[in-house]
């Protein structure tokens, strides 16, 4: 019985962690260049069960899952012009260099803006760094060269938060090309999520009915063993 409770609840816990990648990428369905999670679930392995009388094999029996990895899709998602003239995508692989304040990460969503000094930055202040690792300025006019703005191809990102990624610079020039006015959309499909949420809030509750059930269970046997010993 004990083993079940464990059992159950290991499973809630790992459907509770996949909730919350879910639930992120459902918030983010409509952020530009946001790459969505994917949690991998795995078991804990298996034990044998024997007889213990006649030595014979009764079978497996699971000890619970777990969450093994967290698995970002970094494939790069379709373009959609806006028109704005500091909205950046990256057509093809690579990112967008940001200085922050941990040093620079890199990024996929190019929707910038101008900063009271002048420069391009992104909506958190951060700067966005072009060829040679320098601030770009903002023309009089409003715009920036595309051109100006560095591809940085990455081995292995990882994602931070707050649509960042760090990741180690290939040390060559990203093979994607920087296209003015345009924004990568979002790699969370809403529609998608929904599914995947209803799912995984299913797997959930038959955890809660499974616990619920032991514990009635082991209730029952507690009073027939009070009842037998009174």
């Amino acid at each position: 019985m004990e083993r079940g409770l464990y059992i159950a609840a290991s499973g809630m816990v790992s459907e509770m962690a996949r909730q919350d990648l879910i639930s992120n990428d459902l918030a983010n369905a409509s952020t530009a260049g946001y790459k969505s999670d994917t949690a991998v679930q795995g078991s804990f392995g298996e034990l044998l069960l024997r007889n213990t009388e006649t030595g014979a094999t009764v079978g497996p029996i699971g000890q619970g899952s777990r969450i093994e990895r967290q698995v970002t899709d970094f494939s790069a998602g379709p373009i959609k012009e806006t028109g704005e003239d500091l909205d950046f995508a990256v057509e093809g692989d690579g990112f967008f260099a940001v200085q922050t304040g941990q040093g620079v990460r890199y990024t996929r969503n190019g929707q910038f803006t101008v900063s009271p000094q002048g420069t391009l930055v992104t909506a958190q202040g951060d700067p966005v760094l072009g060829r040679g690792g320098r601030a770009l300025q903002v023309g009089a006019d409003g715009r920036v060269d595309p051109r100006a703005l560095e591809v940085v191809q990455l081995t292995n990102p990882r994602k931070e938060g707050d649509n960042l990624a760090t990741g180690t610079p290939a040390g060559a020039a990203g093979t994607g090309q920087v296209r003015a006015g345009a924004l990568e959309a979002s790699g969370a499909d809403a529609a998608r999520s929904m599914v995947d949420m209803i799912a995984s809030l299913r797997s959930f509750e038959a955890g809660q009915r499974v616990i619920t059930t032991i514990d009635e269970t082991l209730q029952k046997a507690a009073n027939n063993v009070g009842t037998i010993g009174g």
